[in-house]
């Protein structure tokens, strides 16, 4: 066991893919705007190899597509056959003489083929008939997204002066290990997770809260193959256009009323038929890349995409009035002034401590005022003091300083000439943690114990300890 810290693990589209059964990814493959979104997110080789033998509906030769690379990047071909086998888009076969090859998935092809060049069946949502008498501008969608998916945070925060968030998203935040119910408590708590969620971007939660969704979709009643495919439709989609519910299944309609209450869309009242796609909504396919609501449009001049300024002499002023925002910088900064649209903090050894004591790790904190400074600071860079970042990590690297692990304890030998033997054989195989002559004591790694047990058995005297 270590007192590093774990980061919370946010995994990008392919990462999670990889994690899916090989018959669902099969079945995803079936739908031209999944195949489109996979390949869109693949590396640029990777998708040259996929080009390249797009139509070509028979096996390729290793050894020919070998030759597509210079030598000095077999490592970068053998990352791309990894990442294209895992994902199922190609297989090894044996071809004709014995040689190997590589073929392509039939149904990506067929599908990826369809959402490149047209024809197949129509696989975009399609807008409704009629005109939307009450449309919605783009301004108004963000507002809307951003206040939806700010009440989870508000929630987690404790912040209690927004509306309840729905029990569809308490049982997320539960499932993700993001906030737990204490024994004897009816109250949910923030865990160490939980903070770390909070300083993650926005893009990066949203796809962090999806991913905890759809692995309760099973549970939930939902196809997970439906409500990925949907997802991934919504990522082509237009900002600022609304979309037909009418051929929507049971089921897609209870997904879009989830989205809806986590912002990802916008639906005026259900029997309208209609809905809008947000912000959050179209890069979603994209993972966790960037910041989506720092590309909003700003409802307040108080609300601009950068709002924080560091003075090397660890002063912070935070010029807001959001609520939620002073919450998120009290998580490491000592408050001291707050006005009307200026919140003024300090940044201590102890707050960090205690940032970090609570699941915050360093990097998270440094990224946080970079990634929220005031545009202001990039007239002269750094946006933030070296000095700040530099100090913000030595106080983490203090914690650090030990780290823990089991290990298995021997002492009591009969003889140094034992003590030195075994001493030395834990040492040729690279599992001894610690030893000391002075009472002939030694510490073995958990894992190495049982070989260093074998060889004790088989030397010493006795047989035993």
């Amino acid at each position: 066991m270590s007192v590093e810290q774990r980061t919370l693990d946010c995994k990008d589209l392919h990462s999670y893919l990889k994690t899916l059964p090989a018959s669902v990814l099969d079945r995803l493959y079936n739908h031209p705007a999944t195949c489109l979104a996979v390949f869109r997110e693949l590396p640029e080789l990777s998708r040259l190899y996929i080009m390249r033998i797009l139509f070509v509906d028979q096996a390729v030769p290793k050894a020919i597509m070998g030759s597509w690379v210079s030598p000095n990047s077999a490592k970068e071909l053998e990352d791309i056959v990894k990442l294209l086998t895992e994902l199922r888009l190609w297989q090894e076969v044996e071809m004709q003489g014995g040689l190997k090859g590589w073929l392509l998935n039939p149904t990506f092809r067929r599908n990826l083929k369809g959402a490149l060049l047209g024809g197949g069946n129509e696989w975009s949502m399609k807008p409704p008939t009629d005109v939307d008498p009450k449309a919605r501008g783009i301004a108004i969608l963000d507002e809307y997204a951003m206040g939806r998916w700010e009440c989870v945070l508000h929630f987690m925060v404790g912040s209690h002066q927004h509306e309840v968030i729905s029990s569809d998203a308490l049982q997320i935040l539960q499932h993700a290990g993001l906030m737990k119910k204490e024994p004897g408590e009816n109250q949910l708590t923030i865990t160490k997770d939980g903070f770390q969620f909070l300083l993650m971007d926005t893009s990066a939660q949203v796809w962090y809260f999806l991913l905890q969704y759809l692995d309760t979709a099973t549970a939930r009643g939902l196809d997970l193959i439906e409500c990925l495919g949907f997802l991934f439709q919504l990522s082509f989609s237009t900002l600022g256009q609304d979309y037909s519910t009418d051929s929507m299944s049971d089921g897609l309609q209870k997904f879009l009323q989830h989205l809806r209450e986590f912002g990802l869309v916008y639906q005026r009242k259900r029997k309208d038929g209609r809905f809008y796609p947000t912000r959050l909504a179209l890069d979603i396919a994209s993972g966790p890349k960037k910041s989506m609501l720092s590309t909003m449009t700003s409802t307040s001049p108080n609300q601009s995409t950068g709002y924080i300024v560091v003075e090397t002499n660890y002063r912070v002023y935070a010029y807001t009035d959001s609520s939620l925002q002073v919450a998120l910088i009290a998580l490491f900064c000592e408050l001291i002034y707050r006005f009307p649209n200026l919140v003024v903090g300090i940044i201590t050894r102890e707050s960090i401590r205690q940032a970090l004591r609570s699941g915050i790790t360093a990097d998270q904190i440094v990224s946080f005022l970079r990634q929220h400074a005031h545009p202001e600071c990039y007239k002269e860079p750094p946006v933030l003091p070296s000095t700040i970042a530099d100090q913000i990590k030595l106080w983490a690297i203090e914690r650090d300083r030990f780290v823990y692990r089991d290990g298995v304890l021997y002492n009591q030998f009969e003889s140094q000439a034992d003590f030195e033997m075994l001493k030395n054989y834990a040492q040729e195989k690279a599992v001894l943690v610690w030893h000391t002559s002075n009472g002939r004591k030694m510490v073995v790694t958990k894992e190495g114990h049982e070989e260093v047990r074998k060889f004790w058995k088989r030397h010493s005297r006795n047989g035993s300890m």
